[in-house]
């Protein structure tokens, strides 16, 4: 378990861009709504943090994991942002429902981060328990959110300056 090695929430913050002049949507899953609005929270919270106004951070939710992808084209289509967090909780069950909605979400956002002209960034947590989902939500392993808005701030960042070369 590779998170055993590093905490989600634990980064260099001199090493982070301000986001004073990004806009951000972040789109929830309300499946598993108690670790996806943790793992919100702990990414709207990273957001201000660093600079990006609540003004400029668009929350919206869709009913579960696998319509993370549908939220995310609609929200790039319709809004001018620089950046989409995709936060959703798939737990393993009895059934192999777990690997086609993993695969397909996996798929479907790396198709975003080839199709548009915006860092699509991918919060789903894959968890065989929901205590190893509880632990990445603000537990033990520190905020998936964290590590995700963190993530927005500086492929924006690389955009942007790979963009003025």
């Amino acid at each position: 378990m590779a998170t055993a090695y590093h905490n989600l929430s634990s980064y260099n913050a001199e090493s982070i861009p301000n986001g004073e002049d990004m806009k951000i949507g972040i789109v929830v899953s309300e499946w598993n709504e108690k670790i996806t609005g943790a793992m919100l929270d702990g990414a709207y919270k990273t957001l201000v943090k660093h600079g990006v106004k609540e003004e400029n951070i668009l929350i919206d939710f869709v009913p579960g994991s696998f319509e993370l992808i549908f939220g995310a084209k609609h929200l790039v289509e319709n809004s001018s942002i620089d950046a989409i967090i995709t936060i959703g909780c798939v737990v393993r069950g009895d059934t192999p429902h777990f690997d086609y909605v993993c695969s397909g979400v996996t798929q479907g956002i790396a198709d975003m981060n080839i199709r548009y002209d915006i860092p699509f960034i991918f919060g789903l947590l894959t968890t065989d328990t929901m205590q190893q989902a509880e632990d990445r939500a603000g537990g033990k392993h520190g905020n998936k959110g964290d590590e995700c808005a963190i993530t927005a701030l500086k492929m924006i960042d690389f955009y942007r300056r790979n963009l003025a070369e």
